[in-house]
C-alpha cells in the first residue's frame, strides 16, 4: 500500500515528463509545469515523521478516494454527476499518491488542449454546419411524421 511517494518525489525518479514538439504551446506547458507543486505526499509533517502512522493516513486515503470514485462510477449510468465525482476521488488520490498526481496533470493538459482546439476557427464552423445539417435532418424528419400522423403518439397510431 506504500506508493513510496516522498521517496520517489526526493529521489527526482517521478519527474513530469518533457514536453514534445507536438504540444500546443511549448513554452506554456514548460512554465505552467514550473508553478505546479512538488510530487510526492501533501500530509502534515508529523505523520510523515512516523512510518506507521504515514502508511494508515495513505490506507485512509486511498480507501476514502476509492469510495468516492466508485460513487462517481455508479453515478455514471443513474442520475449524478458521475465524471465530477471521479475526478475529486482522484484528486483526493493525488494528495497522497504520485501516480494520481500524474494522472491528474496529464487530464488537465489533454482538458487545455481539447479546449484549445474546440476553440480554432476551423473547427468551430465545421461543428457549427454538422449541428446545422442535423438539426434540419430532425427537422424533416419530424415534419414528414407530423404530416403522415398528425400530433398523434407513436404508441396510439392504429394503421
Amino acid at each position: 500500500m506504500n506508493a513510496e511517494s516522498d521517496e520517489r518525489a526526493k529521489g527526482g525518479a517521478a519527474l513530469a515528463p518533457e514536453p514534445v514538439a507536438g504540444d500546443v504551446a511549448e513554452g506554456a506547458v514548460g512554465a505552467e509545469r514550473a508553478a505546479e507543486q512538488p510530487l510526492g505526499s501533501r500530509a502534515p509533517e508529523f505523520v510523515k515523521a512516523r512510518r506507521t502512522l504515514h502508511l494508515s493516513w495513505q490506507v485512509g486515503v486511498f480507501i476514502l478516494g476509492l469510495a468516492v470514485v466508485s460513487a462517481g462510477v455508479i453515478m455514471l449510468p443513474l442520475p449524478g454527476p458521475g465524471w465530477l465525482v471521479i475526478f475529486a476521488g482522484m484528486a483526493i488520490w493525488a494528495t497522497e499518491f504520485v501516480w494520481a498526481q500524474l494522472v491528474l496533470r496529464w487530464t488537465k493538459r489533454k482538458v487545455t488542449e481539447a479546449a484549445q482546439r474546440a476553440l480554432d476557427p476551423k473547427v468551430r464552423r465545421r461543428n457549427i454546419i454538422l449541428t446545422s445539417v442535423g438539426l434540419v435532418i430532425i427537422g424533416v424528419l419530424a415534419g414528414i411524421y407530423f404530416w403522415k400522423f398528425g400530433l398523434a403518439m407513436p404508441w396510439k397510431i392504429d394503421e
